[in-house]
C-alpha cells in the first residue's frame, strides 16, 4: 500500500474517466499467469492485492491501480550451453558448419523446449491517478518500468495524454541554491545526504552521507562548479525522501507517527484499514507534490 518511490507524470488534458469506466477498461487487460510457452505476461491485478475485489480502488476522484508481471527465468548460459552442444552434434554428424540462420533457428527451438521447465518470477507495480492535481504517480524507481505500466494503461483506455514532470527551472539549480544558502523552503527540511555532480566530463561526482551538508567541505564543491543532483529531504513530519534532478523521488518513507494516524481504525477489518491507509497516503502525496511544485518554482508549461 505505502508507495516507496515516485516517478511522476502530468496530464496534458483533464482525466475524466470515472471509477466504473476505468474498471471496465482494465478488465480486458487483466493479468493471467504464463502458459508453458510464454516468456512473460503483464496485466492489471487487484488494486488492494489479495484482500481486494476490484482492479481499481477509488476514494473520491483518486484511483489506485496495480499491474502484475510474470517472467520466465531462463539463464542465457543454459541456452548457450545447450545450443553449443546441439550445434557440435549436428556438425559432427553432417560434417559441415552450420550457418548463422540455422543456429538462430536451433536457439529458438531450444528456448521453446526449456521454457516449460523454467522458474518464473512475479513483480507488481502500482500507480495513483490524481486528476485533482493532474498527475499520475507511479511507485517505481525505474522510468522504464513506469513507462511499461503507462503503456498498458494507454492500451486499455485508448489514449493517455501524459508527459514526465518537469520544472521551469532545472531542479539541480534550485537544489544547489538551497544548499549554498542553507535555505530549504518550508515545509521541507534538508537532511544529511546529497550527490553533487560537475557539468564537465572531467569534474566527477561526489556523494555525502550522514554528514552536515552546511560544512565547508561540502560547500567547497559548489564553489568549483558542482551542482546538487540528489538531496535528501523531509516533508514536515510525515515523509522522508531523496529528490533527484530528473524529478523522480527515491526511498520514499512515511514516518511511523504518520502511519499510526489510522490506528484507531484497528485491524479487525483489514480491508477497512487498507482503505483508510490509501486515503491517508493519497492526501499526503498530493500535499507533497503541491509543495514541491511551489518550492521548485512551478512546472514547465506543457506542449
Amino acid at each position: 500500500m505505502w508507495f516507496k518511490n515516485l516517478t511522476v507524470y502530468r496530464f496534458n488534458k483533464p482525466f475524466s474517466v470515472d471509477t466504473e469506466a476505468l474498471e471496465t477498461s482494465l478488465e480486458d487487460f487483466t493479468f493471467s499467469p504464463c502458459s508453458s510457452q510464454d516468456v512473460s505476461k503483464f496485466g492489471f491485478s487487484k488494486a488492494l492485492g489479495k484482500l481486494g475485489h476490484t482492479l481499481v480502488h477509488s476514494a473520491g476522484d483518486r484511483h489506485l491501480i496495480c499491474a502484475t508481471k510474470e517472467e520466465k527465468i531462463l539463464p542465457s548460459q543454459v541456452v548457450k550451453e545447450a545450443l553449443e552442444e546441439k550445434v557440435a552434434q549436428i556438425e559432427a554428424e553432417e560434417d559441415r558448419k552450420l550457418a548463422k540462420k540455422e543456429k538462430d533457428a536451433l536457439k529458438d527451438e531450444i528456448t521453446t523446449t526449456l521454457l516449460p521447465r523454467a522458474f518464473s518470477r512475479r513483480s507488481q507495480i502500482s500507480a495513483l491517478i490524481l486528476p485533482e492535481i493532474e498527475m499520475i504517480l507511479v511507485d517505481s524507481s525505474s522510468a522504464a518500468k513506469a513507462e511499461e505500466l503507462l503503456a498498458l494503461l494507454r492500451k486499455a483506455l485508448g489514449s493517455l495524454p501524459v508527459i514526465p514532470m518537469s520544472f521551469k527551472t532545472p531542479i539541480e539549480t534550485q537544489l544547489t541554491e538551497w544548499l549554498k544558502d542553507n535555505s530549504t523552503p518550508a515545509p521541507f527540511e534538508m537532511q544529511d545526504e546529497a550527490e553533487l555532480k560537475s557539468d564537465s566530463d572531467e569534474g566527477g561526482i561526489v556523494r555525502f552521507k550522514q554528514q552536515d551538508l552546511t560544512e565547508n567541505e561540502v560547500l567547497a564543491h559548489l564553489e568549483v562548479g558542482k551542482q546538487v543532483h540528489k538531496l535528501a529531504l523531509h516533508f514536515g513530519q510525515s515523509i522522508a525522501f531523496l529528490l533527484q534532478s530528473d524529478a523522480s523521488i527515491k526511498r520514499l518513507k512515511f514516518s511511523e507517527e504518520f502511519r499510526a494516524s489510522n490506528d484507531e481504525v484497528g485491524t479487525e477489518d483489514p480491508l477497512a484499514r487498507l482503505d483508510a491507509d490509501f486515503a491517508l497516503m493519497g492526501s499526503e502525496l498530493i500535499a507533497l507534490m503541491n509543495a514541491l511544485v511551489e518550492a521548485l518554482g512551478g512546472l514547465e508549461e506543457s506542449l
